[in-house]
């Protein structure tokens, strides 16, 4: 292996680690731990500095014209490939929830890619736009969240405005 392949696959388990840690907050919090619970989101922030740091070195951070091109890229690569082949296999395997998690996901990734289009056409505009997420799906939309979310049913109050 190269220091390339070394740098992605770090860039990978920190990614994960910092996900997975900020889900592990989630729950001790519920559970009412919360010193853990910060001490898991405390983590999870010094996984993101080593996956930027990676990716930093592999070159992977641009300007934010080919920043948002890289997403638009991702994102469609996602939606028109990677999910409907998991969506397949999760089905064959008669596995609903899976199908739910990628059916669900596959949908948010158009959207997405909608919206870093939408972004790279009008960039440098700086035109305010609140932008909110479902906490349940991750349906992501523009300016007002919906009463009722149009891909998995949430209602207004699951979404959270973005800073």
């Amino acid at each position: 292996m190269s220091t390339i392949d070394n740098l992605e696959e770090a860039f990978a388990g920190e990614s994960q680690a910092n996900r997975k840690y900020l889900a592990f907050a989630k729950k001790a919090d519920e559970e009412g731990h919360s010193q853990v619970a910060k001490l898991f989101r405390a983590a999870a922030e010094a996984e993101t500095v080593h996956a930027h740091n990676h990716l930093m070195v592999m070159g992977g951070i641009g300007n934010t014209a080919q920043n948002l091109k890289v997403a638009i890229s991702g994102e469609v690569e996602e939606f028109e490939a990677m999910y409907p082949d998991f969506i397949e296999e999760a089905k064959k395997e008669d596995n609903n929830n899976a199908v739910w998690t990628f059916d669900v996901a596959n949908q948010v990734e158009e959207i997405h890619a909608g919206l870093y289009s939408k972004a790279l056409d009008v960039l440098g505009n700086n035109k305010e736009v609140d932008y909110y997420v479902c906490g349940h799906c991750g349906n992501t939309v523009e300016n007002e969240a919906p009463d009722v979310c149009p891909i998995c049913g949430a209602l207004k109050a699951e979404f959270m405005i973005i800073d």
